[in-house]
This record gives structure tokens, sequence and C-alpha cells, in this order.
């Protein structure tokens, strides 16, 4: 039985979250989320709290349960502050620019590469060497964040690349003479 779903899910005041059959629209001051509700899961809106049932006692049921109601505290969390992630760029040479609606990296290759950022994100570059995503969307944000890492992981022996702020490079010991 899942702990996180049996206690009703508070709307923080400045939210309003409208249930419309199975779709859940909460709405903010930083935007408005939505989310289709399975059918194995019965939503409610009591006395400004969200109430979540299972419809039957599936294993299905069970686990959407847990999960539905992670998402919407997400999403209340997500338009009253917001989610942001960091990312550093370590290496010679190695700098990233915003030009307009793309992210222009210079990581190494014998190119540019270019980033064009998704709608409903928001990118800073304060430093050349420094990346700030930021968005309403929880998954949204870390899957930006997720694909830049990808375009140029660190690598282990001297850590160039981009990399998650406060994330640890484990590095290896070179070539011994």
């Amino acid at each position: 039985m899942s702990r996180i779903a049996k206690h009703p899910i508070p709307v923080p005041a400045g939210v309003e979250v409208k249930l419309a059959g199975r779709k859940l629209s909460v709405k903010g001051k930083k935007g408005e989320l939505s989310l289709d509700i399975s059918n194995e899961i019965n939503a409610e809106i009591k006395d400004g709290k969200v109430v979540l049932q299972k419809a039957s006692e599936s294993r299905h049921a069970r686990n959407m349960w847990g999960t539905t109601s992670s998402l919407i505290k997400g999403m209340l969390k997500g338009v009253t502050e917001g989610y942001s992630k960091r990312m550093l760029i370590e290496g010679v040479g190695f700098r990233a620019a915003l030009q307009g609606k793309e992210l222009v990296l210079q990581i190494g290759y014998s190119h540019e590469v270019r980033y064009k950022v998704p709608a409903g994100i928001e990118m800073k570059v304060p430093k050349p060497t420094e990346i700030e995503i930021s968005g309403i969307d929880k998954q949204k944000v870390g899957q930006v964040a997720a694909e830049l890492y990808l375009m140029k992981r660190p690598e282990p022996y001297k850590g160039k690349g981009i990399n998650y702020e406060g994330r640890r490079i484990l590095r290896k010991e070179g070539k011994k003479k």
C-alpha cells in the first residue's frame, strides 16, 4: 500500500486546481500544467485538497496510486516555485553561449553544437562554463539536462565535458611510465 498517496494533497494558496473528467489541471503564478489520470485512480477535490483513491485492488492500481500522487505534488511545486538545474562545462576551450532560442556549445568537436531550447524551458548562461536550466515541468527540465549531459559526458581522466553541478566524477589514474 502506498504511504505517499494515503494522505490528501494540500493545494497551496494562489494555485487553482480543476478536474474535468480524467484530466487534472493546475494553474499557478508560474504557469499551467495538466495530467491525464489513469483509469485505475479516482480523483476528487475536497476542501482545497486533492484526494486520490484506487479504483481496484490490482497491482497496477497500487502502482499508479503513488505515482499519480507524486506527479501531482510535482506539478503543484512546479507552478509555485519551479524547477532548475545547473550544468558545468569543464575543459580548455569548452564554452556555451545563448543565441536567441539556441544554445551554442563548443565542446571539443570540429564544429559547434547547436541545441534548440524546447518550449516551456528557460536557459541562462551566466558564465561561458555554466548553464542554468529552469522551467515548471520537472520532467522536461530533467530531460533537457540529460540531453546536454549526453552531448559530452565527463571523461574519467581529466574530467572534460558537461556535468551536473555537485556531481563527482570518478577519476582514473593515467598510464605509468
